[in-house]
């Protein structure tokens, strides 16, 4: 009987990889942990932490620390307009985000005053919310945008009162004392389709001004969603904290 041959598990006579304590393919490298997808597109994988599941918003609170006000029904919750926009109560840093947004489907209003709400990572790097579909306003403020400092590549809004899913990479910035020693990224897909790609921020999100890192902050802050006064409604959220590949 023919021996088996079984491909090797690595090497330890491979080049040393730049700036690495490894050799290429080397046989003693950890390897990545094992994480099981989701049973379905969407579906929150076996690490993900489930921020609202479609049930409570035992996760969440209102800016000054007290219980959300906003509605929850039929798997989703629902802004409760100018009732002030919620947070979680536990911070993040560099993450993987999933949430699904639904815009009013009546269309009431044009430009920002339509479907608006906005989604902050650290608390303070909006992607905007809004009912895009065939709805002119300025273009750093549309559906996808990186607000108020980059649209987003194309508009991929679906119309209004659908379904529509964000997946956002994002990795927080980096200060050396008060220094800034590298910006936040953002990567954001729009029902599958890229809006961008590991776009530099300018710095926190602000409004008819221009953001910077002038004010140093830290390193972790909370997922919040805004209240602008229109009941845009979410559900199925989950975030990945990216600790980065732990090589032990």
């Amino acid at each position: 009987m023919a021996t088996e041959k079984h491909t090797p598990v690595g090497y330890d006579d491979t080049p040393m990889l730049p700036d690495q304590p490894w050799r290429v393919h080397d046989k003693n490298r950890p390897a990545p942990k094992v994480v099981t997808p989701g049973a379905s597109a969407g579906d929150a994988p076996s690490d993900a932490v489930r921020l609202f599941d479609g049930t409570d918003l035992s996760m969440w609170q209102s800016r000054d620390g007290g219980a959300p006000t906003w509605k929850v029904e039929n798997g989703y919750v629902e802004v409760n307009p100018r009732t002030g926009n919620i947070q979680t109560k536990d911070e993040f840093g560099s993450v993987q985000l999933h949430l699904e947004f639904a815009c009013p489907a009546e269309v009431r209003g044009s430009s920002q005053g339509r479907g608006n709400s906005g989604v902050f990572l650290m608390g303070n790097y909006e992607v905007q919310v809004l009912d895009g579909y065939d709805n002119p306003t300025y273009a750093d403020g549309t559906t996808g945008a990186i607000y108020g400092q980059f649209p987003p590549l194309v508009n991929a809004t679906r119309p209004p009162g659908e379904w529509q899913v964000y997946d956002i990479v994002f990795e927080a910035p980096q200060y050396n004392g008060g220094a800034l020693k590298a910006p936040a990224y953002l990567t954001v897909f729009l029902n599958g389709i890229v809006l961008h790609n590991r776009k530099a921020a300018l710095g926190p999100t602000g409004h008819r001004n221009a953001s910077s890192y002038d004010t140093p902050h830290g390193p972790i802050g909370p997922l919040m969603l805004q209240d602008h006064g229109d009941p845009v409604r979410y559900r199925n959220i989950w975030i990945r904290p990216l600790g980065g590949y732990d090589e032990g």
